[in-house]
């Protein structure tokens, strides 16, 4: 069996994030979808709410799993029994610092490679920080984010 893992904050999941665990999914037998913890970031949901909110996102992907995880991705990575980490890029600046990282995975852990995936072109502009922002000022995000996340922003924001 052939496994993959996309790794993020996911504060929150977009439809950005979902397009590519939806294309991963499909090339690989299990896509874990791996929920960072951050101590040194202030995320606006907890991983527990991430979590919950990306299950519910992929639950009709069925060889989709989500975990949380704090540390090392290619520690997590070989927890998981993988060597393959997955990236999505929106534009170059994106893949200069992916390319930063999987070349300094590659010095940490040899046997872990990293596969990027272009975001479709309709999400390129998309990032969980443009989300928020919008949603602190009530604008209407359904073309950002899956639907089960929308009353979830409004509740943090405390909109309508």
């Amino acid at each position: 069996m052939k496994r993959a893992i996309y790794a993020g904050s996911f504060d929150p999941v977009t439809l950005g994030h979902l397009d590519i665990i939806q294309r991963s999914a499909a090339i690989f037998d299990e896509i874990i979808v791996g929920v960072l913890v951050n101590s040194a970031k202030s995320p606006l949901f907890s991983v527990e709410e991430r979590v919950n909110m990306l299950e519910e996102a992929t639950k009709t992907i069925p060889n989709c799993r989500v975990i949380s995880f704090s540390g090392l991705l290619v520690d997590f990575a070989k927890e998981m029994d993988t060597n393959v980490i997955v990236r999505g890029l929106r534009a170059v600046t994106d893949f200069e610092y992916e390319l930063q990282i999987a070349q300094s995975n590659r010095i940490v852990a040899p046997e872990v490679d990293t596969i990027f995936l272009t975001t479709n072109i309709e999400y390129s502009y998309l990032s969980s920080s443009t989300v928020k922002e919008y949603a602190q000022y009530g604008a209407d995000v359904t073309s950002f984010v899956p639907e089960n996340v929308i009353p979830l922003l409004k509740a943090k924001f405390n909109t309508k």
